[in-house]
C-alpha cells in the first residue's frame, strides 16, 4: 500500500506532532482524573512514553526527518505519515488514533479511547 503524504514543511510537522503528544497526554491526565486507569506518562522532547499498571509501555516517538510518527507496543512497531488530516500507518493505512486505543485498551485491560487535538 503506498500512502500519498500531506506535504508539510518542518514547523508544520513539529505544530502537527507535539499536537499529538499533548492531545495524547491530556487525555491521560484525564483518565487519571477519572480513576479509570494508572497511567504514568513520561514526556522528554519527542518521546512520550505510556507506562500501564501490569508494566507494558506504549511509545509514542516524533521522527522530524521523516515527518512521521512512531509507536512501539506489544503488538509491534508501527510509522505514521499525515495523510489529509489524519496520521495513517504506513503499511495499513490504520489511523494512529485507532491502534493507540487498541493497544491502550489491551495493555490496560480496559476500554480506552484517544482522540486527535480539535
Amino acid at each position: 500500500m503506498t500512502l500519498d503524504p500531506t506535504p508539510l514543511s518542518d514547523a508544520e510537522y513539529h505544530t502537527r506532532a507535539h499536537a499529538v503528544l499533548a492531545a495524547i497526554e491530556a487525555r491521560v491526565d484525564q483518565l487519571l482524573q477519572e480513576d479509570v486507569v494508572d497511567i504514568d506518562s513520561q514526556r522528554t522532547g519527542g518521546l512520550l512514553e505510556l507506562s500501564f499498571p501490569n508494566g507494558s509501555k506504549l511509545i509514542i516517538n516524533t521522527q522530524p526527518p521523516l515527518h512521521e510518527i512512531w509507536l512501539a507496543a506489544r503488538s509491534g512497531g508501527y510509522h505514521y505519515k499525515y495523510v489529509n488530516g489524519r496520521w495513517l500507518d504506513t503499511r495499513s493505512a490504520q489511523d494512529f488514533f485507532d491502534a493507540l486505543s487498541a493497544n491502550a485498551s489491551e495493555q490496560a485491560g480496559c476500554s480506552l479511547r484517544f482522540d486527535p487535538p480539535a
